[in-house]
């Protein structure tokens, strides 16, 4: 699986590993029956196209709570959640194309209107 970084355009540039999943097999398993996530370590779920159904999450099999980051085309957050562990849907407000997944104690690093970049983790 191909690892990449994110990290927001503007200070402060905290910078975060994430599971790049853009199969349909990836995006469903995503971080379900893991045990924990480390505090830099994330996934992004991505979509060919911003849609509000398609970056929907479900919390069902999750260990822990997570931040969850909606972002659109232009890679700007949209949206955003705290989302808890055994809810059964989480749908952002707005159309997404990429949906991002963090440790729970990242949410207040990140706002609606930050525009986060990928950087290639080879």
């Amino acid at each position: 699986m191909k690892i990449v970084k994110i990290r927001k355009s503007s200070s402060p540039f905290t910078v975060v590993n994430v599971k790049y999943c853009d199969t349909f097999l990836s995006k469903l398993i995503g971080l379900m029956f893991s045990r924990k996530l480390k505090h830099d370590y994330g996934l992004v779920l991505v979509e060919n196209n911003e849609t509000r159904i398609n970056t929907s999450i479900h919390m069902m099999f999750m260990n822990y709570d997570i931040t969850v980051l909606w972002l659109d085309q232009q890679m700007v957050i949209i949206d955003k959640v705290l989302a808890r562990k055994w809810v059964p849907i989480y749908i952002p407000k707005k159309p997404a194309q990429y949906v991002i997944e963090l440790h729970h104690s990242k949410f207040s690093e990140y706002s609606i209107g930050d525009k986060l970049i990928l950087i290639n983790g080879d």
